[in-house]
């Protein structure tokens, strides 16, 4: 019979962690290139002219919702690359 040993289960903190700090940090590279080429009151006024946001509150709302986007990435491939071994047992036989 073959079996299958699977890695130890990583803590829970290492585990959010290996998702938001990559993203976080991918989060704030985007922001960087984004708003390099887009200004955030120019942005404004074409999404939602009626809304007073200054430039700082459109970079925050931009890095966050980047943030976002790319955690959940970051999520994603983690489920993804899960052991198999932990879900995919073999069924008993009778």
């Amino acid at each position: 019979m073959n079996t299958v040993v699977d890695p130890p289960v990583r803590p829970l903190a290492q585990r959010i962690g290996a998702i938001l700090w990559p993203s976080f940090f991918a989060a704030g590279v985007t922001t960087m290139v984004f708003f390099a080429v887009i200004d955030p009151l120019e942005l404004r006024d074409i999404t939602f002219p009626g809304l007073e946001i200054s430039r700082e509150l459109g970079y925050s709302i931009a890095f966050f919702l980047f943030w976002l986007a790319t955690a959940a990435s970051s999520l994603f491939t983690w489920i993804l690359l899960r052991p198999s071994g932990r879900f995919n047992r073999p069924m008993p036989e009778r």
